[in-house]
């Protein structure tokens, strides 16, 4: 439940708020036993045709003649701890409480004596009336506790709906922090399970803790205040059944958390075969696999539904459980009061119940209060099953809350020069696993402002490469510089700011194309967006557009053809006017046309920049400042075209396969 715990403590910064939960369950939980209160009235003096005014001015006769009695025992026990040679100290500060009682005995006697003459003409003197008197008192506690009740589940709900905000935007947040790596070890899936549904029930379990989980069991405590004042002797023999219920609960709430973790585990299944599903369907609908996925994810919901039964199963056992609590004592209580009424004894089994025997009135009330609790017991079987499942939820979600991102800002961060300056690759050795390195001992020098193609065979390390720069990843020795100053003593912040990147697959967010554009460089003006887009020969299909830049691209650009979304993702590099531009298979997807316009775009955008780009189409390589062959995580040869035809073999092999591809 620590988890649990941090969520609540998530929750406790609304301070204001759970004031008024608490202040609305307390009146609410009042209000209840004061309702229930009514009972004694109604049985003690309406259906014995008593008068009200005089049942009124009894009682208060009885509080003043027992204050009579409590000063004379006062007196009594004072006297005897003077005359004793050696007082105990123990009778000393029994005799101390005491006289705090009598002071508070006297000050109750006071006012009543003061409001006794207006108390007793308003009363009602025919029994009738006092019906009447009593129902509508009744009626009007009924209203004012449901209007206390609705403010109550207001302010719990802003409570639980801005710690769901609050939770998934640090979620969120830390997510974003992470490197790529811990992208590609958990599914989309399941961290959208984690951030929709885990977080979802972990705050329907803070809801309930601050609504039922306050609220009913005060209602329990003014139930149980209520019959421990009428007799608590009884109260006490009526609850022998409480702890055997209270063991089964204890060891059924276990069995509970572990049923909704493995639920929750399948619902991050359900997520994957939805994702997998829905991002794959033009491969699905062309392989006609359709009725295959069909049963996987039949398969999957069918083991989520195994797991939601025995959820249901516990919290069924856990319902019954608290009905039978409920039950055993109402019976106990009902076997006890009623041989005491009965008998009219006031003892049971030797052990004295009251001081008198119980009336009707008193012992109907008391069983008044014991079904009193009832109502909260039954409603709390359901809140220990939801806040079982909080804390599985929790456990989830807050393990991944915790990480701590692998690439990080430095405690003295360096800044990156301002002019022209060389990239570095000094031994560079980097594996994503330990048995298998993909960079072994890489050594680069990359002139400022030259255009540098790396080619090799695939799996050699090119891309790798090309994210260490950007340190999408850390190499695990070695060093990136930027001129004197290696990449990971830099801010990330400075680094990618000063860094384009256009990969293979171009990803469009589902907005116009404008916003699309202007996504990381949120500040530039309409003018700058266009002109990026002319620099990268995209205005002219823009314009062409019904909406222009206001087009809506859909998710991941969708509504657009392939060679249209490289160019805006070429004008969003151009518009952050970046040092380095690095280009990973940027024309590998686009028709020839395309390849064309983005090629004349970069040449003509390039100058003075430091251009790294990654290609298997030897045409885009032959112009190239410098070319760096690469194979097997090394770096064997870089020069220009003829110059690598002449002298290196991994060279020659690829423009042999490129020829062959044209032939």
């Amino acid at each position: 439940m620590k988890y649990f715990a941090r969520a609540v403590r998530l929750s406790l910064r609304r301070r204001l708020t759970l004031m008024g939960v608490a202040a609305t369950s307390l009146v609410v939980a009042l209000l209840w036993g004061a309702n229930i209160g009514a009972v004694y009235p109604v049985i003690e003096v309406v259906f014995q045709k008593k008068s009200l005014r005089n049942e009124v001015r009894g009682g208060i006769e009885g509080v003043e003649q027992g204050l009579s009695d409590h000063e004379s025992a006062v007196a009594r026990q004072t006297i005897e701890i003077l005359a004793a040679p050696r007082p105990g100290w123990f009778g000393q500060v029994d005799l101390v409480i005491q006289r705090s009682r009598l002071a508070v005995h006297r000050g109750l006697v006071g006012q009543l004596r003061a409001i006794e003459p207006k108390l007793l003409s308003a009363l009602p003197h025919r029994p009738f009336h006092a019906l009447l008197l009593i129902v509508g008192l009744l009626f009007a506690g009924t209203v004012i506790k449901c209007v206390f009740l609705a403010w109550n589940i207001f302010l719990v709900a802003r409570v639980t709906e801005l710690t769901t905000l609050d939770l998934r935007n640090q979620f969120f947040r830390r997510t974003l922090q992470m490197e790529l790596s811990s992208f590609d070890e958990r599914s989309t899936g399941a961290l959208m399970s984690r951030f929709t549904n885990d977080v979802g029930v972990i705050t329907a379990g803070v809801a309930v803790l601050l609504g039922k989980t306050l609220r009913e069991p005060l209602k329990m405590t003014v139930c149980i205040i209520g019959a421990a004042m009428i007799s608590w002797q009884l109260l006490v023999f009526s609850l022998l059944i409480a702890p055997v219920c209270l063991l089964v609960m204890y060891s059924l709430a276990k069995s509970i958390k572990r049923a909704n973790r493995r639920a929750l585990e399948e619902m991050a299944q359900i997520y994957n075969r939805l994702s997998e599903s829905f991002s794959g369907i033009k491969v699905v609908k062309a392989y006609t696999m359709e009725r295959m996925e069909r049963s996987r994810f039949s398969k999957t919901a069918k083991e989520l539904y195994h797991k939601k039964m025995r959820i249901t199963y516990y919290g069924s056992l856990t319902r019954a459980n608290n009905e039978m609590l409920g039950v055993g004592v109402i019976c106990l209580s009902l076997l006890a009061g009623g041989y005491l009424v009965l008998s009219e004894q006031t003892t049971l089994f030797g052990v004295p119940m009251a001081s008198r025997p119980f009336s009707l009135g008193s012992i109907m009330l008391f069983y008044g209060f014991l079904i009193g609790t009832s109502d909260p017991v039954r409603k709390l079987a359901d809140v220990f099953n939801q806040l079982q499942s909080a804390a599985a939820a929790a456990d989830r979600v807050y393990p991944l809350l915790d990480r701590e991102p692998k690439i990080t800002d430095p405690a003295q961060p360096k800044e990156l020069p301002t002019e022209p300056s060389e990239l570095v690759f000094d031994d560079v050795h980097f594996h994503y696993r330990a048995d298998e390195p993909v960079l072994r001992g890489v050594n680069l020098v990359v002139p400022h402002g030259q255009s540098v193609a790396i080619v090799g065979p695939n799996g050699c390390g090119k891309s790798t490469l090309l994210n260490l720069v950007l340190r999408f990843y850390d190499p695990q020795s070695g060093s990136v510089c930027w001129g004197d100053v290696s990449v990971d003593d830099a801010r990330v912040r400075d680094l990618r700011r000063r860094i384009g990147l256009v990969t293979q697959q171009t990803w469009l967010f589902d907005d116009t194309i404008e916003a699309n554009i202007r996504y990381g460089s949120p500040h530039a003006s309409k003018e700058a967006v266009v002109a990026a887009a002319e620099r990268a020969h995209a205005d002219r299909f823009i314009n062409g557009l019904e909406d222009g830049y206001k087009t809506n691209v859909g998710e991941g650009g969708k509504r657009l053809s392939g060679g249209q979304r490289q160019r805006l993702a070429l004008a969003r590099a151009f518009l952050r006017d970046p040092d380095i531009l690095i280009l990973d298979e940027a024309t590998s997807q686009v028709d020839q046309e395309s390849e064309h316009l983005i090629q004349q775009a970069i040449d003509e955008f390039s100058a003075n920049r430091t251009v790294l780009f990654i290609t298997h189409r030897m045409r885009t390589v032959v112009d190239a400042d410098m070319i760096v062959v690469m194979d097997e995580g090394l770096v064997v040869a870089t020069g220009k075209h003829n110059e690598l035809l002449a002298k290196c073999d991994v060279y020659q092999r690829l423009h042999q396969t490129e020829l062959r591809k044209s032939a």
